[in-house]
């Protein structure tokens, strides 16, 4: 951390955060005069805002920091909580960035040719600014959270982290994206009544005719389009798959855990009366999940095809419970 705080910067970095890190290093790389302003305290986000079972999503392998790869050994393995923090902070103590931490940026304005930055330390001026906040910076709480009885405890995502935080009883998971789904399975294996909320977030197979789905999109393509060909506008409205990595990797199917005792229901539409309220839309939720995972494996299919690749046969999901099917069996205790 540097020790005093200059009135001029070729450029300064807002965030923390491996993104803002990483800028930090090509900056030092390229000789760029630079600081870094982060409001709380370097990858806190890591640190202070996963819950206890936290893994990654994606493989190890695609853990491709600035030079600082992944360096385990399991690379088709899927790093949990300690091993990610560990892991980032190899990172950050190579970098070794000017940050000023609990230094939160008030304001940023444009001044001729600079651009003025106010921060809780002070003002500074910079050529130019790199603006490594995410896109989840804060967390986002619905008003109609407002409306729920006061005996009701609410958490969010970011200060959740094991089931025995919470006092007995049912639990209500709103939200079906990545996180929501992990936490709802999180709840679920400890044997607590689970409500979950779904929304329109897609889902993805985990393993698919022999390999890790993220390994044959790789090898497609996937991830090499860039912001010119995809457009960031519609990167940043999406949604991400869920499944998960914990225990070495495998699908979410909401519809197994309503076989076995999970409720589901529609996107929430509000609040009235002390009762939460849902849109008629969990099959149409359920079916446009489903629909992606089917197109992502045909897409593979086409590429096994192509390249004329041995692979094992592939396969279509059926569905395996439909909102409203009586035959749905309760969760066994024990």
């Amino acid at each position: 951390m540097p020790h005093n705080l200059k009135q001029h910067y070729s450029a300064v970095v807002i965030g923390g955060g491996q993104a803002g890190l990483s800028a930090s290093h090509y900056l030092r790389r390229h000789g760029i005069d630079h600081v870094v302003f982060e409001k709380k305290t370097v990858a806190h986000k890591w640190k202070d805002e996963r819950w206890d079972a936290f893994c990654l999503v994606t493989p190890n392998w695609q853990c491709q920091l600035p030079d600082h790869p992944y360096d385990g050994t399991d690379p088709n393995g899927f790093m949990v909580k300690d091993e990610i923090l560990a892991y980032v902070d190899r990172f950050v103590a190579k970098v070794d960035a000017p940050v000023f931490e609990q230094t939160a940026v008030t304001a940023l304005e444009r001044h001729g040719d600079l651009f003025r930055i106010e921060t809780s330390a002070g003002a500074v001026t910079a050529d130019s600014i790199v603006i490594a906040t995410s896109l989840y910076a804060d967390p986002a709480i619905p008003r109609a959270a407002e409306r729920l009885p006061d005996d009701i405890l609410q958490m969010h995502t970011a200060a959740y982290r094991n089931p025995g935080q919470l006092p007995e009883g049912g639990v209500i998971v709103v939200g079906s994206g990545q996180s929501g789904c992990q936490i709802a399975e999180d709840l679920h294996l400890a044997g607590r009544k689970v409500h979950l909320v779904t929304g329109n977030a897609p889902r993805c197979a985990r393993f698919y005719r022999g390999h890790d789905v993220v390994d044959w999109l790789s090898d497609i393509g996937q991830y090499d389009i860039t912001v010119e060909k995809d457009g960031m506008t519609k990167k940043k409205h999406d949604t991400n798959h869920y499944l998960t990595g914990r225990d070495g990797g495998r699908d979410i199917d909401l519809r197994k855990f309503a076989l076995e005792g999970m409720a589901l229901y529609g996107r929430m539409s509000g609040v009235a009366g002390g009762k939460m309220l849902f849109e008629p839309n969990l099959k149409a939720n359920l079916d446009g999940a489903d629909r992606v995972y089917n197109g992502i494996n045909a897409l593979i299919d086409r590429y096994i095809a192509e390249e004329n690749i041995a692979a094992p046969a592939g396969s279509v999901y059926e569905p395996l419970w439909e909102p409203g099917n009586r035959d749905r069996r309760p969760r066994s205790e024990g």
